[in-house]
């Protein structure tokens, strides 16, 4: 049995395609159209799927969306109703959006794959998510706790996961949403909503949180449930497609910071790549500090939420386990917290764990708990998208005449990749099929030593052209997480710590092995075994027992602004328009200075 998920027209539209319950397939549309966040529908997405399976479409039993459109719509209507006048604008965009599309998606699905209407369901958007972290997960009982911006009504939900039945049986309504509260002060902070989060929990590092009573006190209220009611007065998101902040809200905090400026602090060196030093240096760090405080503040309410809904959930359920799915299970530092100091002895969090996971989850559910079919599938690895061949390879590096290196023996494939890290050399790694995610865990990524800590601004000024308190992920073998990272005998055999999605404070003398990627004490993780990944393995431990540091930095194959590399030619179209020193297309060697 085929069937297929899908998700669009929100943000990161993607598809996931499982047989007789495993997954076969999965990728978001933007590794294929280059549109970063391209929520259209996924047609290239959903071709990559139907190949990988080597079916067409016809030979689908389902095709299901990941939420119910006219609930959504409910939602919209009765939202600007309430805030109207105030939500004229929203009123316009939202109906041009929904009655040309949006609302019409069995119409498009129908059309676009020639598929009975019969074959098309609808998933709700929490169950969704709920069932996308579930049913791919080791456990065969789990509470289950789902929180994201907003899907129909819903923006979190807590509930309990046994076998094949999913049930949801606490729900926050919009507009009390955390991911609306934390992209709000995205927002404030300069950065783009649905894009930024990630920096906000990035600059967080580098401040205290000073106003985080000031949060709790004044925009919410926090029941012993961890449900909350927020303070509407400071927010506009609820009536605007402008802006999520309002007039109150910059009243408690001060002037907004304006987008693209430049953020430094006294905690690190002025990178060079900003320039010369400002005049007014000084005064600009206690500009950018107040902005620092002020993300760690809403950092750790949210952590704080998350924390008192994960105990309550405990509460309930008396589970060990717990699964997390929706856009907020991507903040890493929030899972390291939950990991520390939370209840749950095993977690397991969606790789894709927003939208786009949605795909794979609306597949599973129905397939689960609609048609009552047993669980097969556990995601042991997030690589699920689409690989290219040697023949390919060399057919891409022979017709555009570029001169390259292959290697027969991949040993010593990796010795020349291993001797061109420790001269300080920045390698493009590309091999097998790319992450399903918006992590790059070693198929698509650039890699650099971890030792020398001038690394940081080199990949930022040579290469990743991005904002200096961004940290990059440490790789490391999984035995050998606990001689660098704190708490590692809690996160070593769990799955977040493989699709990097837990920060952990690294042990203190260690901090002078891998300064960079040591953010302020810590480090977004990324563990490894030879069985999931065995090259990707075996090059950071030959790095090892080159260098005695079993650790790379990693960071995603990509330039700013655009999403991961998929194909050959994207990857070498990003080694030369940056300062990568040498590409590894799968047994083919590029080097910068051989062109």
């Amino acid at each position: 049995m085929y069937i297929l998920g899908i998700s669009c027209f929100y943000h990161d539209a993607a598809a996931a395609l499982i047989k007789d319950g495993m997954l076969i397939a999965a990728a978001e549309e933007e590794r294929f159209s280059r549109v970063k966040h391209d929520s259209g529908f996924p047609e290239q997405a959903i071709r990559f799927c139907l190949e990988t399976a080597g079916i067409e479409s016809r030979a689908l039993d389902f095709v299901v969306f990941y939420e119910k459109p006219f609930r959504k719509f409910e939602r919209l209507l009765t939202s600007i109703i309430r805030t109207y006048p105030r939500s004229c604008e929203v009123f316009v965009r939202g109906m041009k959006n929904w009655l040309l599309e949006k609302l019409w998606v069995k119409n498009i699905i129908r059309e676009k794959l020639s598929v009975a209407p019969d074959t098309i369901l609808f998933a709700e958007h929490h169950l969704a998510h709920a069932a996308s972290a579930f049913f791919v997960s080791p456990f065969r009982h789990a509470a289950l706790l789902t929180i994201d911006g907003v899907g129909e009504w819903d923006t979190g939900t807590l509930g309990y996961g046994d076998e094949t039945s999913l049930s949801l049986t606490h729900r926050l309504h919009f507009p009390h949403s955390l991911g609306l509260l934390y992209s709000a002060f995205t927002a404030f902070l300069g950065f783009e909503v649905n894009e930024g989060e990630y920096k906000v929990m990035g600059m967080a590092a580098y401040g205290t949180p000073c106003y985080a009573d000031r949060i709790h006190d004044t925009m919410l209220t926090l029941a012993p449930d961890g449900s909350f009611c927020l303070n509407l007065e400071y927010f506009t998101f609820h009536h605007s497609a402008q802006q999520s902040f309002s007039k109150k809200f910059a009243q408690l905090f001060g002037p907004p910071r304006l987008p693209d400026e430049d953020f430094f602090t006294n905690q690190f060196d002025y990178p060079a790549y900003f320039g010369d030093k400002p005049a007014n240096y000084a005064e600009l760090c206690q500009c950018n500090q107040h902005y620092a405080d002020i993300a760690a503040s809403i950092q750790q309410v949210a952590e704080d939420i998350i924390l008192c809904q994960a105990r309550y959930l405990h509460g309930l359920t008396g589970s060990p386990n717990l699964c997390i799915a929706g856009g907020v299970g991507l903040n890493s530092a929030a899972n390291g917290r939950l990991l520390r100091e939370g209840p749950f002895k095993d977690i397991f969090i969606q790789p894709a764990a927003g939208d786009s996971g949605g795909a794979l989850g609306a597949a599973l559910y129905v397939y689960h708990s609609i048609l009552g079919n047993p669980r097969t599938f556990v995601m042991e690895h997030a690589s699920w998208g689409k690989a290219y061949h040697s023949e390919q390879i060399r057919d891409f590096l022979t017709h555009r005449r570029i001169p390259f290196r292959e290697f027969s023996d991949e040993s010593a494939l990796l010795d020349a990749a291993v001797e061109r890290l420790c001269r300080g050399k920045v390698l493009g790694w590309f091999q097998g099929r790319f992450e399903w995610g918006p992590r790059a865990l070693g198929n698509r990524s650039i890699l650099a030593d971890p030792r020398d800590p001038r690394m940081k601004d080199i990949v930022n000024t040579k290469i990743k052209f991005r904002e200096p308190f961004r940290p990059f992920a440490p790789v490391i073998l999984e035995e050998r997480l606990a001689d660098f990272f704190d708490y590692a005998g809690q996160a070593a055999a769990q799955y977040p710590s493989r699709f990097m999605l837990f920060v952990l404070p690294v042990r203190p003398d260690k901090r002078r092995l891998i300064p960079a990627v040591d953010h302020q004490g810590t480090g977004r993780v990324q563990t490894i075994r030879e069985e999931w990944n065995g090259r990707y393995y075996r090059l950071v431990k030959r790095f090892g027992e080159k260098t005695g540091v079993p650790v790379l930095l990693n960071t995603s194959f990509n330039l700013r602004g655009e999403p991961i590399v998929n194909t050959p030619e994207n990857a070498y179209t990003t080694f030369m328009n940056s300062g990568l020193d040498a590409l590894v297309l799968e047994n083919f060697l590029i080097e910068k200075d051989s062109i």
